[in-house]
């Protein structure tokens, strides 16, 4: 008897490797300390013309020895006569008693002389290196930036890029080089970007917006015929089911609006109290921890961001509404604010069965929840997470998990002041 071939599901890919570049990482305390190119080349250039400089004097010092070596002999020798020193720079001359040991002072005093003019040779040279090896190297570190000045502008886009929008471009000019060529590549790709970002969004928020009108015409034909006293109970409770799911899939296309809406830029700002709007956060979910025995508690100091109130509430709620869903009878959830490091911090703790550290990354994936099937969960739609990281980086902050120790999870909203 065959049997049946058993159904092998392909693994699923790997996941791409993260980027190691955070534009949003802080700058260092020496950023001149940094190994750039622009130093570098600096040194390089620095150190060639070191190098050809070094060669140089050692060349012309060879030939200058070998110049007083040849000349050096003095073309007569004293026979007889008297003879006087005129110069203090020779004193061996006047200690001498007869015509020889004269001839013999002469030549030595000759050699003095010649190592004397190629050691002062040799002093003014390396002075003279010296002085023109620091200039060539701040020559050689202003063509550099001058050089780079392309790449520090493309650079200066991508931040901008990222932590902004898609619609910056470089837009380089000059000559046809290769700065000129990477740049308008980089700006190829940030138009194919923004073109394929605003196909989603428009797509999401078109999909959502179609559904919302059947969707609305659904409950209230539920609604109706709940409403109606005739109706035997098998149907009224198939009509509460269908409301129910009716409900979860509002929320769904809720959620879905909100999270196209919040990838962009907040640019209407304003103060924001961050411990206010985590206070109504806990007000609204109160009634929900109270019902499913979770104690709500934290302290939350002031601390003003510049922002969108409503969407910082949103964070705030979908993060408390997390802890409470998620949690065990008897359990607590923490609400904290305080000012940190010039930053705001929104930290969000609660108890609740232990979560592995490596499903913490995906949580923040919509529709996507530990170790639960991606739908059926009567816990929300799985939105809330990834519409909180979308709201944090519309503001330019950063939302990051962590496992707790003894089950559970803390939650930090990091947002600039």
């Amino acid at each position: 008897m065959a049997h049946a071939p058993a159904d092998r599901t392909p693994p699923p890919p790997a996941a791409p490797p993260k980027p190691t570049w955070d534009p949003d990482q802080p700058s260092r305390p020496f950023p001149w300390l940094r190994p750039t190119i622009r130093i570098r080349l600096t040194l390089l250039y620095g150190g060639m013309f070191l190098i050809a400089g070094i060669l140089l004097l050692l060349i012309i010092y060879l030939l200058a020895a070998q110049a007083l070596s040849g000349g050096n002999e003095l073309p007569f020798k004293l026979l007889s006569g008297s003879f006087r020193p005129t110069s203090t720079s020779c004193p061996e001359l006047a200690q001498t008693a007869n015509v020889d040991q004269f001839n013999a002072a002469l030549d030595e005093c000759m050699d003095h002389q010649r190592q004397l003019a190629l050691d002062n040779l040799l002093r003014r040279s390396l002075l003279a290196l010296l002085g023109l090896s620091v200039i060539a190297f701040a020559f050689g570190y202003a063509m550099a930036g001058r050089v780079l000045s392309p790449l520090g502008r493309i650079t200066r886009t991508a931040r901008q890029v990222a932590a902004t929008d898609l619609s910056r471009r470089i837009e380089l000019d000059g000559p046809d080089d290769e700065f000129k060529e990477l740049a308008d590549t980089f700006d190829e790709m940030l138009g194919r970007l923004a073109r394929a970002f605003d196909a989603q969004r428009r797509f999401v928020a078109n999909a959502s917006h179609e559904l919302r009108t059947p969707l609305a015409i659904n409950r209230t034909l539920l609604e109706v015929q709940l409403s109606d006293p005739s109706a035997t109970p098998e149907l009224a409770q198939l009509g509460k089911t269908l409301l129910a799911t009716n409900e979860r899939s509002e929320q769904l296309v809720e959620g879905l609006l909100l999270l196209a809406r919040s990838d962009n830029e907040i640019v209407d700002r304003k103060p924001v109290d961050l411990a206010e709007v985590a206070s109504q956060a806990v007000e609204q979910i109160r009634e929900e921890a109270q019902a499913a025995g979770v104690e709500l508690r934290g302290e939350r100091a002031p601390v003003v961001v510049q922002g969108n109130g409503i969407l910082l509430e949103r964070i705030a709620l979908n993060l408390v509404q997390n802890a409470v869903r998620y949690n065990t009878p008897g359990g607590w959830v923490e609400v904290t604010t305080e000012a940190q490091s010039g930053q705001a911090l929104l930290m969000v703790s609660n108890t609740g069965p232990v979560v592995p550290a490596y499903e913490v990354d995906s949580i923040f994936e919509p529709f996507r929840r530990l170790r639960t099937e991606r739908t059926g969960s009567d816990k929300g739609v799985g939105l809330g997470l990834s519409i909180a990281r979308s709201v944090a980086r519309a503001h330019g902050g950063l939302i990051t998990a962590e496992p707790r120790d003894g089950g559970g999870l803390v939650m930090r909203v990091t947002l600039p002041v």
